[in-house]
């Protein structure tokens, strides 16, 4: 599997990204295929978490919500305040190599890898919020989103770009009911952020590309769309995985 999730701030593209991920442990068995979803400036370090049962155990008690989203807690206030004050050149590089290391060959040495934002995330707000990659300065991010997408469709082709669409009134409820720490979108540039991630979509040179309704629909309506959009595209591999772990769930797998 492997998955690009974008789509505005407050668009519910982490809880989609969960809900993949849940569902992915009980269509394939094993842990579930995760996602890297630390892009979005000062937000881009790990979950704090010393293993993969903790980090699970986070999630889960942040979309019961019995936590804070822990895209959100990698790094500590004080941590993200020394990184707000970085020098936007040194944000810019920081990003640059930060989205190299992820498109690297040892990602993809493995047969799943998905992020969440990444290289379109920088497209849409560097030069709207970050003070670097504007059209035409130097390290501009919209062409260096599609730099970062020929190395991916080179190592992954069947990768699939999800577009989470809610609309700007949906955007600015959430954005007052549930205020993210140091968050990115501000009330007054919603419907332009919301179309500039439009944009990315049909410019990206993913050919595989689906939208998921994230705005009128619930996290399991949501997911129930993606699973019916996605179901072309699953790889051969996969739907292995799908048959055997299902057979065995059933009782009918031989060891």
């Amino acid at each position: 599997m492997h998955l690009v999730l974008i789509g505005c701030e407050y668009s519910g593209t982490s809880t989609l990204a969960w809900a993949i991920t849940k569902w992915t442990k009980e269509a394939f068995g094993g842990d579930g295929f995760g996602f890297h979803d630390h892009w979005k400036i000062p937000h881009v370090s790990h979950p704090p978490a010393e293993t993969q049962e903790e980090s699970n155990a986070a999630f889960v008690a942040w979309s019961e919500g019995r936590g804070e989203d822990p895209t959100m807690v990698g790094f500590t206030e004080e941590e993200q305040s020394l990184f707000l004050a970085l020098t936007p050149k040194q944000k810019e590089a920081f990003q640059r190599y930060h989205m190299e290391y992820h498109v690297s060959t040892s990602f993809y040495s493995y047969d799943h890898h998905n992020v969440v934002g990444m290289h379109i995330d920088e497209a849409v707000y560097a030069g709207i919020y970050y003070g670097y990659g504007g059209d035409g300065e130097y390290a501009d991010r919209k062409q260096f989103a599609r730099h970062v997408e020929e190395t991916m469709v080179e190592r992954a082709p069947d990768t699939v770009l999800v577009l989470c669409q809610a609309s700007p009134d949906v955007i600015r409820r959430r954005m007052r009911e549930n205020p993210h720490p140091n968050a990115v979108v501000q009330d007054k540039d919603v419907e332009m952020v919301v179309k500039r991630f439009e944009e990315e979509y049909e410019l990206s040179r993913f050919q595989n590309k689906i939208t998921v309704d994230t705005g009128t629909k619930d996290v399991e309506e949501s997911l129930r769309e993606f699973v019916v959009k996605y179901e072309p595209y699953i790889s051969e591999a996969d739907r292995v995985r799908m048959l055997v772990h299902g057979a065995k769930r059933r009782g009918q797998w031989v060891v």
